[in-house]
């Protein structure tokens, strides 16, 4: 954090204090202008905000000169006030800091400030186009404090309160929508709470009402469903006062309330929508905007959606024609130019008795934005398989593929199949945009496109766009590198990161062949850069931090190349600011830099702590505390060991509390004794209790951490709303601390059988907490709710209880419907349904196995990739989908790729003869078989065995893109076959292989190829232990033993937890301290067992970030080694004020108005 600011701080007393050497004796007052008099007056009252905004008043309409400050002391002495310079500096500090860190008390000053005051500090809020005070020799940063004050925590509430209850009547209305949108700009929503709309003015002039309301839009997402049901009745009863309605059967709805209500037309009941005149809706649909606005409707439901169809029907405008849905100026309506007309509204199109092939073909490119709908995904898909059917009537798939717009991705592979290279071909400009495409529809489009062009070239490749990740590994491996070049320079280059690890390696393969003059190394940009090997690195002799830029690294890269760097790049700035190359920061790096070179640079650390390792973080804090431990970033504190936080006085808790706030707490703290012992002096400093809104906005992040007990008992009722708010965002919330906010829950909300629409929506986050029963009502009542709540959490391990609730929504409200010809054993049986799947998503592991088997075999078909994602399922329910998978595809060894790919986890189930059976030549099938990480030894091995006897390779024969294809089955060579692996193809893939969780055996193998590439390992790097990650597990006790101590903080925590137990115990006291936060954290409790009570306390040091190297372990009494110089020469305020600047003086900005 700059340490500029200090000077805006001070800039007061400053005005005061020039001239002062030479102040004549003061005799009268008579010379003093009344506004500055009164400003000394309050001066001496200790009411310091009054006086600077009545400086400020005074600056903006006379000039400063010094003579003015002599006039303000002579003053001052005639009132027998004993101010000096030191002591009004401590005066200003104290309130400042004050009004910083208790920014209610900020919101009662301003409240008590006069009308011109108040009038003063919103003007100061207004960006004005003078954004520097200039006054003698202080310049004061106006643009950057104002940043700040709208940036911090608890004073832009402030801001924004006393804007809301003041403003109105003191400024105009247009400047207060102004000033309370640029606060709400930085709130998140979280301001609006459902009781702000009932202090908003009622009466609005109407360009100011229309501002608010645009500032409200923006921000519906971010916006509680109560929230928004409270500021759309505020919206509309404005709008129902200045509409001309007379009575209820006009009604208040013109085109141009649609217009301003924005997203809030969602909120309109269906009643109110029946009732809006033909005229006015026609006239909404033509303006211009009102595309864009219907784009927006996310949240609309099915019934308001039809509603809304109606009306516009019942318009001038015919919806089965494409004039209607289609627009071009206002001429005749084109379907190649995509025009929006009914926004998401065509999603829910019902007309389709009388449409013809053309309108279906219009209404499916409508339809792709639909995906963007918060929930009923299932109905749309419905809709877009019917108008397919209609679109394709009478015309072949060959002949209408292209027209079908990402309706496609809903074909089978068979009808995938049955297309054409030339169809294909001829559409690939549309296939290649669409988005949604599974992975096997992916390999059956690319290998038709393929075959149409023959060969594999630049022009051919850049057609493909988002089929690119279906060409096979082989396929990139073959191709000219000429070619491949032009890939990576070109647009298609962004989708490179689409493809899989063992295609990216096919790829990198050919840029980088032996023998070859020009490396690629250097054209290969983004997260793709992060498969090139620490051995290609070391060859390549062009690199600069301008190269780097856009590269993303992993930390054994960025450690060699910072290391590179550092030996030609003198300014440090060049290469902290350069991409990620940050992570590579050593210790050695840090300790290295003078004091005042480090305090310039810190910034670039504190804006990159994500990039950075708990070990850095640790390194920084030692520094930082080394060079000016009085400045010391708060959050540093956690890094260093827990006793230090006795240097936190209760007077600094505040900014502690934000700065820790605005940190990672669990990056920061990684051992759970340490992390109490923070967490202990939070609740030191914050009583055990969260008082109101203020505080919560203090302790940001930190509330995700709080016990239970103080989530339970501590957050205040006043305080609980914005609380909640800020929980539902904590991504890891103890079993503790979950029960807690379910009881707060039901003590707040009452049962959830009780709860209405809005709070149910409010509270979606937190439905996982409750029981099935007490879930069922929801399910019935508001299922719409509970399955986009589920929606929501996709990708997340969800409670079974919450999984039931949601499937028996799902089954209770779709159709049921039973086969015409059942299986045996199936009669009566419903079985799951298309729509049921695709709804249910993770919920799909409630089916009974039986469920299953009664599926029919378009079902299965077309869901097979989402049933093959469900991570719940079990192994009867895997066990059962495979035995549709045969009955419906035939014996394994008739499967092709694609139904391989498609499987997903449904693959585990086959058996190792199964395994056998498949086709596995091609290493992507194999690759795609390599994600799953829960095979068996034995099914590891029969995938390992039969790519070798398909493909026809031995061991020695295996380049290094199978390697990374084969993934997790390499654990299933012995190591004889370990042995026979090329050197030169294993030397580039060395960090994937280091990502396996192989046995000890193995790894040790592995270790003693690495030695062939990377030398004797006593002589390893940081970088090389970096890159080897597991591999590393694979040393000796002798050799882990002869590793410098400084290297142990380099091993990769997985390689930590493989080490096995009798050879961790081998490491000395000192190499076990030097381990660092991170893999001090990784040790196993079967690790910790086998040490002695010496290595135990070595490694308490290193979990506590204890410090290792050269300096001696100061404790925290001890005085500062350097004290930084304030930037005034009258001394420095607070330090602790200093690093979070200070936002309240954002309240001294403009001059001019």
């Amino acid at each position: 954090m700059s340490r500029e600011p200090r000077a805006y701080i001070l800039f007061l007393f400053l005005f005061l204090s020039h001239g002062m050497a030479s102040h004549r004796v003061p005799d009268s007052r008579q010379d003093l202008y009344p506004l500055l008099q009164k400003m000394a007056e309050e001066i001496i009252d200790g009411s310091y905000l009054n006086a600077l905004l009545d400086l400020i008043q005074f600056q903006s309409s006379h000039g400063w000169t010094a003579d003015l400050s002599h006039r303000v002391l002579e003053y001052l002495n005639s009132r027998n006030v004993a101010f000096t310079i030191p002591s009004l500096q401590a005066a200003m500090e104290n309130h400042l800091e004050q009004r910083l860190y208790q920014p209610q008390k900020l919101l009662e000053d301003l409240k008590e400030t006069d009308a011109q005051q108040f009038r003063t500090a919103m003007k100061c809020l207004l960006e004005d186009k003078k954004d520097r005070l200039e006054l003698e020799d202080v310049v004061i940063d106006l643009g950057e404090i104002r940043k700040q004050a709208l940036q911090s925590p608890g004073v832009n509430r402030s801001l924004f309160l006393i804007t809301l209850e003041r403003c109105f009547q003191v400024l105009n209305s247009l400047e207060c929508v102004e000033i309370l949108g640029r606060v709400l700009k930085g709130s998140s929503g979280s301001f609006l709470q459902p009781d702000i709309p009932g202090k908003l003015p009622r009466h609005l002039q109407e360009d100011a009402f229309k501002n608010l309301s645009a500032v409200f839009r923006d921000l519906y997402d971010q916006t509680s469903a109560h929230s928004q049901r409270a500021l759309y009745t505020w919206m509309t009863g404005i709008l129902q006062t200045s509409s001309n309605a007379t009575d209820d059967s006009v009604s208040w709805v013109s085109a141009e309330n649609l217009w301003i209500l924005g997203r809030y037309m969602v909120h309109l009941s269906f009643e109110e929508i029946t009732k809006i005149s033909p005229v006015e809706i026609g006239l909404f649909i033509s303006y211009d905007n009102a595309t864009k606005q219907l784009d927006t409707v996310y949240d609309i439901t099915p019934d308001l959606a039809q509603a809304f169809l109606e009306r516009i029907s019942s318009s001038s405008f015919d919806m089965r024609n494409t004039s209607t849905i289609h627009r071009q100026g206002w001429g005749l309506w084109a379907s190649q130019h995509f025009p929006k007309m009914l926004g998401l509204l065509v999603c829910f199109y019902h007309d389709l008795d009388l449409l013809d092939a053309a309108v279906a073909q219009v209404l499916l490119h409508q339809m792709i934005k639909c995906s963007h709908l918060r929930g009923f995904q299932a109905g749309v898909q419905k809709l877009k398989a019917n108008l397919l059917d209609i679109a394709t009537e009478n015309q072949t798939l060959n002949e209408t593929l292209g027209s079908l717009s990402d309706a496609v991705v809903g074909l089978t592979h068979s009808q995938l199949e049955s297309l054409s290279p030339e169809a294909v071909h001829g559409a690939i400009s549309t296939l290649n945009q669409v988005s949604g495409w599974a992975k096997s529809q992916v390999i059956i489009l690319s290998a038709k496109y393929l075959a149409h062009e023959k060969v594999l070239s630049f022009y051919n490749v850049s057609q493909m766009g988002v089929l690119l990740a279906g060409v096979g590994t082989q396929a990139f491996y073959s191709m000219d590198r000429r070619d491949l070049l032009q890939v990576l320079r070109s647009t298609i280059s962004l989708h490179v990161s689409d493809l899989s690890p063992a295609q990216q390696q096919g790829v990198l393969s050919k840029m980088i062949e032996a023998g070859d003059t020009v490396s690629g190394i250097l054209e290969i940009q983004g997260a793709f850069f992060k498969e090139v090997s620490l051995f290609n690195l070391r060859r390549e002799p062009g690199f600069n931090t301008t190269v780097l830029k856009e590269k993303e690294l992993r930390r054994s890269q960025a450690l060699f190349l910072f290391e590179l760097l550092s030996k030609t790049t003198r300014r440090p700035e060049e290469l902290l600011s350069t991409g990620q190359l940050v992570k590579g920061v050593t210790c050695s790096h840090i300790d290295a830099m003078n004091a005042d070179s480090f305090l310039a640079h810190f910034h670039y650390f504190e804006n990159n702590l994500s990039l950075l390792s708990p070990y850095q973080v640790n390194c920084l804090a030692w520094k930082y505390w080394e060079v000016s431990r009085s400045s010391l970033p708060p959050f540093l504190l956690a890094a260093l060991p827990a006793h230090y936080l006795a240097s936190v006085p209760a007077s600094q808790c505040v900014p502690f509390l934000i700065s820790l706030g605005k940190s990672r707490l669990d990056s920061l703290v990684l051992d759970t004794h340490k992390k109490n012992s923070v967490l202990r002096k939070v609740q030191q400093c914050l009583n055990n209790s969260i008082a109101d809104e203020f505080m919560v906005d203090i302790v940001g992040d930190l509330l995700c951490h709080l016990p239970a007990a103080t989530i339970h008992h501590g957050v205040s009722p006043r305080a609980w709303a914005t609380a909640l708010h800020r929980l539902r965002d904590c991504p890891h919330l103890s079993p503790e601390q979950k029960a807690a906010v379910r009881l707060r829950l039901l003590e707040q909300q009452g049962l959830p059988g009780n709860w209405t629409a809005e709070t149910t929506k409010d509270l979606g986050p937190f439905l996982v907490l409750f029981s099935g029963d007490e879930l069922s009502s929801i399910a019935t009542k508001f299922p719409d709710i509970l399955q986009q709540t589920a929606s929501k959490m996709a990708g997340t391990l969800l409670p079974k209880e919450f999984l039931w609730a949601v499937f028996e929504s799902v089954r209770n409200s779709s159709e049921k419907s039973l086969s015409s010809d059942p299986s045996p054993g199936c009669h009566g049986v419903v079985a799951p349904s298309s729509g049921d799947i695709f709804t249910l998503a993770e919920a799909n592991a409630c089916w009974a196995p039986e469920d299953l088997l009664c599926m029919e075999e378009h079902t299965f078909i077309r869901n097979v990739e989402l049933l093959g994602a469900v991570r719940a399922f079990d192994q009867p329910q895997l066990m059962t989908l495979k035995e549709k998978a045969v009955q419906f595809w035939d014996t394994p060894s008739y499967w092709k790729e694609y139904h391989i790919v498609s499987l997903g986890r449904i693959a585990l189930a086959l058996n190792e003869s199964e395994l056998e059976q498949l086709d596995l030549s091609s290493i992507d099938t194999v690759a795609s078989l390599s994600q799953q990480t829960e095979w068996t030894p034995g099914q590891a091995k029969s995938i390992l065995q039969g790519f070798l006897e398909d493909a026809g390779y031995r061991i020695q024969d295996l380049k290094s893109f199978h390697l990374v294809g084969l993934g997790t089955t390499l654990c299933a060579m012995n190591i004889t076959e370990v042995s026979l692996i090329q050197i030169s193809e294993f030397r580039v893939v060395v960090a994937r292989i280091g990502t396996l969780l192989c046995s000890t055996h193995v790894l040790a193998e592995f270790k003693r190829k690495a030695e062939v590439v990377f030398g004797d390992p006593a002589k390893w790097s940081g970088p090389v232990l970096q890159e080897l990650g597991t591999i590393a597990a694979g040393l000796t006790k002798e050799e882990l033993q002869m590793l410098d101590k400084d290297l142990m903080p380099y091993f990769q925590p997985s390689a930590i937890k493989c080490l096995p137990d009798e050879i961790f115990k081998e490491l000395s006291a000192e190499q076990i301290a030097s381990l660092g936060p991170e893999n001090a954290a990784a040790v196993t409790p079967a690790q910790r067992r086998q040490l002695s009570v010496l290595q135990l306390q070595s490694l308490q040091r290193a979990l506590d970030g204890a410090k290792t190297r050269s300096w001696l372990d100061t404790p925290p009494s001890a005085s500062p080694t350097r004290t930084v110089s304030s930037a005034s020469t009258l001394g420095a305020p607070s330090a602790w004020g200093l690093w979070l600047c200070c936002p309240l003086l954002v309240l001294m900005a403009e001059t001019v108005w």
